[in-house]
């Protein structure tokens, strides 16, 4: 590892940023040490998706195995290596989610209303806290209709089609809604 166990504490991100450069180079024991330190959070982003505890663990599982195979292709310039390894983590759960709805396509409509969750959201666990309360407030000030497409499609998993469906609006509309308002959100976030 090229950042020493007394500058991890103070720097936990450029210790992941590490971590993955070195994991990128075959590194197993840095890919052992962001496993170690990001696992649980990964986890909770899949079992909020997946619902299930059994099929959030395979799909973990799978994330590593593209963060393996993908680590030397993290730049630091882009993304905190925590929001790369949770988009990676969130996209995986949603393709399993995706692939168990095509075939429970005729499930009744009362197990889909089990789906539903109070719990707080997986992001809140999964981002750290300071990356967290910055996406939060960048959130915030996006008008009200950005903020719940774009939460809906993020952090509970559905489609376009889906969130197009479920407001009434043609499918170009709510692209143009989750685009507009994500470029929003990223010009917060560099702001």
């Amino acid at each position: 590892m090229s950042i020493g166990p007394e500058q991890q504490a103070s720097a936990p991100q450029a210790y992941l940023i590490a971590a993955l450069h070195d994991a990128g180079e075959g590194d197993r024991a840095a890919l052992h040490q962001v496993y170690e330190r990001t696992s649980a959070k990964l986890m909770g982003i899949c079992l909020r998706i997946l619902r299930d505890r059994n099929e959030a663990e395979e799909v973990l599982q799978e994330v590593f195995i593209s963060v393996w195979n993908r680590a030397g292709t993290f730049d630091p310039s882009r993304s905190s290596p925590l929001t790369w390894l949770c988009t990676i983590a969130r996209n995986k759960a949603v393709d399993r989610l995706r692939s168990r709805r095509a075939h429970r396509a005729d499930a009744p409509f009362a197990e889909a209303l089990e789906l539903a969750d109070d719990a707080p959201d997986g992001f809140a666990a999964a981002a750290s806290r300071q990356e967290g309360e910055r996406i939060l407030y960048c959130l915030s000030t996006l008008e009200k209709r950005s903020q719940e497409v774009i939460r809906t499609a993020f952090f509970d998993g559905l489609s376009y089609s889906e969130l197009a469906a479920a407001a009434g609006v043609p499918l170009g509309t709510m692209k143009s809604w989750i685009r507009r308002g994500l470029q929003r959100l990223k010009a917060c976030l560099e702001g």
